[in-house]
């Protein structure tokens, strides 16, 4: 879903529990009333809501809207085609996330590594 090299692009998650919808609007590259629109197409993007309806997004929903991202915008899919594709490829999909799991921890392991050796 989403190449490795497409991930360079974006900034490292940081290693968070909650992210508020700026924090993920600047993440993926997406507006916030993108990311609202989003949340009624896709119904696996269901960030909590708490006080005030104030929408607090895991670290799970950042790398599903990195994939949402990709498909519109980079593989060229429609929104119902990338419902469809996330939703019809959920082994894939968990694989996937996973590859990019440790592939974001290992940049940020490398970064840690570069400031302890100063």
């Amino acid at each position: 879903m989403l190449e490795i090299n497409n991930n360079n692009e974006l900034p490292a998650i940081p290693g968070k529990r909650y992210f508020t919808i700026g924090e993920v609007s600047e993440l993926c590259g997406v507006k916030p009333h993108v990311l609202r629109y989003w949340e009624q197409e896709f119904p696996s993007l269901k960030p909590v809501k708490r006080r005030g309806n104030r929408r607090y997004y895991q670290r799970h929903d950042v790398i599903l809207i990195r994939q949402i991202r990709s498909l519109l915008y980079e593989q060229g899919y429609t929104i119902g085609g990338a419902r469809q594709k996330l939703s019809g490829s959920d082994a894939k999909e968990d694989q996937n996330q996973s590859q990019q799991v440790v592939h974001q921890m290992r940049v940020e392991l490398e970064d840690l590594l570069q400031v302890l050796k100063r």
